[in-house]
């Protein structure tokens, strides 16, 4: 009980550490994280408006693109955050207390919560646009679970083999790259005609954002969408980065 006191106490005082260092003391910082997703859910909003009549879902491009966007940011924007967690953290690891799973806890209920709050402020506005042109919602986002899972374990497992491998973080970088243009962000998975719908259903964040969508509009059908398939997926990296962490503890300290 005293050990999971010690390590709750120290990941408080590193989430205040991460919010001073990634916010700053000016609101600032806090606004940027707001103003980002907002900007890109505008512009794509404005750039499809023009050259197409409706989405692919419903009768609001913002919302469309909003859930899309958000949902692949829920995954992006965590694991982005979370791989530099130890390395950012580095000389803190000298004291006995901090672990550097620490680190990682941390940063993900920054992330998570920021991203959150993100998310409920930019939907906001576009559902109601939404309900007063008469697309019924049921906002009861779906998903959750799998994009909890999913998210840490990427990250832990890339927290790690960063270190070790720097060849690796190149590789990931390029195959991480083209996700948002692939993942259904921009159009409906379900709407790819056969065979390439297989080959996209592959990408478990096309299940996300199909869960994710499902949760705003209660006529989306979201055929194709597995979610055995992800929740498979997310406890799988869950466990490989929990074991490649724990067996890489001194490596991480040392490195």
């Amino acid at each position: 009980m005293g050990h999971l006191t010690t390590h709750s106490r120290v990941v408080g005082a590193l989430l205040v550490r991460e919010m001073a260092t990634r916010f700053g003391s000016k609101p600032g910082g806090y606004v940027w994280a707001l103003l980002d997703p907002a900007a890109h859910i505008l512009l794509m909003t404005v750039i499809f408006h023009a050259i197409a009549r409706a989405p692919a879902l419903g009768t609001s491009f913002a919302l469309f693109f909003a859930t899309g966007y958000i949902a692949f940011q829920f995954y992006q924007a965590t694991t982005s955050y979370l791989n530099a967690a130890v390395k950012s953290n580095k000389t803190l690891l000298s004291y006995p207390n901090v672990a550097p799973i620490d680190t990682i806890v941390a940063r993900f209920v920054l992330q998570m919560g920021t991203t959150s709050l993100v998310a409920f402020i930019v939907l906001a506005r576009p559902s109601r646009h939404a309900r007063r042109h008469g697309t019924p919602l049921a906002l009861n986002p779906r998903g959750g679970g799998a994009r909890l899972r999913l998210r840490p374990g990427v990250a832990i497992v890339n927290c790690v083999l960063f270190l070790k491998y720097p060849l690796y973080k190149q590789v990931f970088g390029i195959v991480n790259r083209p996700l948002f243009l692939i993942s259904g962000v921009f159009f409906l998975p379900d709407s790819v005609p056969a065979p390439y719908r297989d080959h996209v259903l592959i990408n478990p964040l096309v299940h996300i954002i199909m869960a994710f969508r499902k949760g705003f509009y209660p006529e989306y059908r979201a055929v194709g969408r597995d979610m055995d398939y992800l929740y498979g997926i997310a406890f799988l990296t869950l466990f490989a980065g929990m074991l490649v962490f724990t067996l890489s503890r001194k490596t991480l300290r040392n490195e």
